[in-house]
């Protein structure tokens, strides 16, 4: 048995003002940073990262001063079907502010990729692993990044790491975190 409803005319039906619930908004993205005094792997970043991931949201690593593994943008790797994992397409890590031309175009390479994904909506978290660096190294311009941050699409959370993180950066932040180290006695 099959119903089916039926109304002899649609057209008299006044069509009801769309009224939207507070809640049912998009929710807008934050900007996290996690800072320390000294160069060091944010494992809790990473964690926030699988977790997100792992609950289906698509996420983005992008580590800027990584090399060694001939990844580059258009090799990301994949660590499950959410999380997408890259690195600069270098034959070493940057340590110094003394880098090759070829360093420093596969930087900039990343960092062009980086934003045209982000601004395609393709991820909800993108964590930008020693930015801080490539900024004090002059490789990334803080003017670039600060546009970045504010056009990015508003739904995005963005995570930003590293040492000596520009207080220009830390203005527009939601969250910053820094670490440090306490020796007890």
């Amino acid at each position: 048995m099959v119903s089916q409803l039926t109304t002899s005319n649609l057209t008299a039906i006044p069509k009801p003002s769309i009224v939207r619930h507070p809640l049912l908004q998009t929710v807008e993205g934050t900007v996290q940073v996690f800072t320390s005094a000294h160069r060091s792997f944010f494992t809790n970043v990473m964690v926030q990262a699988l977790r997100t991931a792992g609950q289906g949201t698509p996420v983005l690593v992008v580590q800027f001063l990584k090399g060694g593994i001939g990844q580059g943008a258009d090799q990301p790797m994949q660590l499950g079907q959410n999380l997408d994992w890259v690195r600069s397409d270098m034959a070493h890590c940057v340590h110094t502010s003394d880098v090759t031309d070829e360093d420093r175009i596969a930087i900039q390479d990343l960092w062009q990729h980086t934003q045209r994904v982000v601004q395609q909506g393709r991820y909800a978290l993108v964590v930008l692993d020693e930015l801080s660096l490539a900024m004090t190294y002059g490789l990334i311009a803080e003017a670039e990044v600060l546009h970045f941050l504010k056009q990015r699409p508003p739904q995005v959370d963005v995570v930003l790491t590293g040492p000596a993180m520009p207080d220009s950066i830390l203005e527009v932040a939601d969250q910053v975190t820094q670490f440090r180290r306490n020796f007890l006695p």
